[in-house]
């Protein structure tokens, strides 16, 4: 917090005190609340959410008197203050302070010049700075060895500035209180691929990235007839020479299998859902990958916690549809003015995203839904139930952004785009989109994102340095109702991977209480399915293997996303990571993140030293990937 003194805005006479967890003011604390110039924090969770709800609501004067959200300020405070909605973390950060940066995501352009290339690099720290996260396609960059003609020498190749970003990235500390993160694609048909691919083969190297390959048609059509494709010199824009496409999928899959990157995103798949293709192409995502973005766009993001809207009836507890038709309109309206509050780190960043006003509202608390609902995460009832309310959700925030149109009048770009061409009149250029919500989650104590359980007992990195541990509420609750001993039940679940695992646990409870590593990876890919049908941008989804998975499983994995949805994989950690209390060596994971009808699909290993001391690690439930998935475009959309 810079200046002389932190000035906390006037509140309402009593606001009321909040229901957060150790967890939650632990987080706020650290990374959140307003600090002087000492370091002593001089806000309250009540008055942060009061900043924020102030500052948002000075947007509605923008706008003619009769379209003014009537106490705009109280009824977004009340919103995030219950915890049914929160905007991303720099928002939460920045609202209402001299910084004022309000966005998560951006993407950058790197183009085949020095300038470009550095231009980026500054753009990148001071995002980083900020708050925000960056994603680079580095795929205009000439190749290793190629020719520079200006200086009668060799180029040194995408990889050699990647690097570089990445440098950077260690030394710049975002927004002072937690590193920046990145997203780096490279198409697959750049001369420098295998290299690519083979990077993270280095433990050390590119920490601050997540990877992924940009997969064309061509490559999938080479593929799919096990043929060549030409890898294309993007200086000259000829082939340099052609390589079967079998080869570098293997060595694609070995990397995944061995480090847990690169992911892959289907960039033609990405494209025929580009909202407003007149603006250019997409080639690259924010760092989680759920959002795909123009260079220089940006994302505003903001997560429902369906966690509280359930209700009880005669016939049992059921989603409260009515209370949740009336946060969404907010939502919709806190992210749409957030553009507007908005103080880009660049006007470049500034005019391209209020040409597009891209918003993305999602959702979080999924599992603890389900388990109020009393519906396992891995059953046929969670599928469906997952359709009906995304659903609603997205059908709700195209009509709340459709009438801000009418209000405020379409976003810029509209001329051209998807949407007019569907006749659509819609004040941003996508509405949803479903995030990883680690920090966010955690504030309001629900399961994150989409995402199951990923454990009964877990243990959850707050910050660099401060990890805690915690039995999941609702269990903790049915557990003592049957009057079971928790202290010996948290003993067990700290010592396997698995409650199923656990027999002294009741078959009801294990039964309801599924954690991500018994969840198949085709049950994984199902539900990421479902929610992308329902979503203008993308859904982040992460995909559970077991640590002894072979490299033909993760192939499978892989084939089963591109067959369901086409998915887009990147790694996970963009967030808090949670982790399951128990010991293991390391775990295999696909983090899927579905992007505009596009899909794809990364694999990370969480490594004992990430944990601390880990014991030799256990056996997860195998997935039975054994179908043949054959190369398809099946559009969900």
């Amino acid at each position: 917090m810079s200046g002389k003194k932190t000035r906390t805005p006037s509140g309402p006479p009593h606001l009321p005190r909040l229901r957060l967890s150790d967890h939650a003011t632990t987080l706020l604390r650290g990374r959140y609340l307003g600090k002087n110039t000492t370091g002593r924090i001089v806000e309250t969770p009540a008055h942060m959410f009061w900043r924020v709800a102030t500052d948002i609501a000075q947007a509605e004067r923008l706008y003619p008197r009769a379209s003014r959200l009537p106490h705009a300020a109280q009824r977004w405070y009340d919103c995030m203050a219950r915890l049914d909605f929160l905007p991303n973390s720099p928002t939460l950060m920045n609202a209402g302070r001299r910084l004022q940066q309000l966005s998560a995501c951006f993407v950058l352009p790197v183009e085949d010049s020095l300038d470009s290339i550095y231009d980026s690099l500054k753009y990148q720290a001071l995002i980083h700075q900020s708050g925000g996260g960056t994603g680079f396609s580095f795929s205009h960059l000439r190749p290793h060895n190629d020719l520079v003609s200006s200086s009668s020498g060799v180029a040194s190749g995408p990889i050699s500035f990647m690097r570089l970003f990445n440098l950077s990235t260690d030394i710049i500390k975002q927004g002072g209180t937690r590193r920046g993160a990145n997203m780096g694609i490279l198409r697959i048909d750049h001369p420098d691929i295998l290299d690519f691919i083979a990077l993270k083969q280095t433990p050390t190297e590119m920490t601050n990235f997540n990877l992924s390959v940009g997969v064309t048609d061509t490559f999938m059509q080479a593929l799919t007839r096990r043929r060549t494709y030409a890898l294309i010199n993007p200086r000259t824009g000829k082939p340099s020479r052609r390589i079967p496409a079998q080869l570098v999928f293997d060595r694609l899959v070995e990397a995944a299998w061995a480090s847990g990157e690169p992911g892959v995103v289907f960039l033609d798949t990405i494209n025929r859902a580009n909202p407003t293709p007149r603006l250019g192409t997409i080639e690259s995502t924010n760092p989680c990958g759920e959002q795909p973005l123009l260079p220089f766009e940006s994302c505003t993001l903001g997560s429902i916690n369906v966690a509280n809207f359930v209700r009880p009836s005669n016939a049992g507890p059921t989603i409260d549809f009515v209370r949740l038709a009336g946060v969404i309109p907010l939502a919709v309206r806190f992210l749409d003015n957030v553009i507007d509050r908005n103080r880009f780190p660049l006007p470049h960043i500034d005019r391209m995203t209020k040409r597009t006003r891209k918003i993305g509202l999602g959702i979080m608390g999924f599992a603890d839904l389900l388990i109020a609902l009393n519906i396992p995460y891995s059953s046929e009832a969670a599928i469906h139930t997952a359709g009906t309310l995304m659903e609603f959700v997205q059908s709700h925030a195209h009509r709340a952004s459709s009438d801000l149109a009418a209000e405020r009048g379409v976003f810029p770009a509209y001329r051209g785009s998807r949407l007019q061409a569907l006749g659509q009149r819609h004040r941003n250029a996508t509405v949803t989109t479903i995030a990883p919500t680690g920090s966010i989650s955690l504030i309001a104590n629900c399961s994150p994102g989409i995402e199951p359980l990923y454990g009964v007992q877990e243990v959850r990195r707050i910050m660099d340095g401060v990890m805690l541990t915690s039995c999941h509420p609702a269990f903790v609750r049915r557990a003592k109702a049957l009057g079971l001993d928790l202290d010996e039940l948290q003993a067990d679940l700290s010592a396997h991977p698995s409650i199923q695992q656990v027999t002294d646990i009741p078959e009801e409870l294990r039964r309801l209480f599924v954690t991500a590593h018994d969840v198949s990876a085709e049950q994984h890919v199902r539900m990421q399915a479902v929610f992308q049908r329902y979503s203008d941008s993308g859904v982040s989804k992460t995909i559970n293997l077991p640590s002894a998975a072979t490299t033909a499983e993760v192939a499978a994995a892989f084939l089963l996303a591109f067959d369901r949805i086409n998915t887009t994989c990147v790694l996970n950690g963009c967030d808090p990571e949670i982790i399951p209390a128990y010991p293991l060596e390391r775990q295999l994971v696909a983090a899927g993140e579905h992007l505009c009808g596009v899909s794809v699909v990364d694999f990370c290993f969480l490594l004992s030293s990430d944990i601390g001391d880990a014991q030799p690690g256990y056996g997860r439930k195998q997935c039975r990937l054994t179908e043949d998935f054959p190369f398809h475009n099946q559009s969900l959309r």
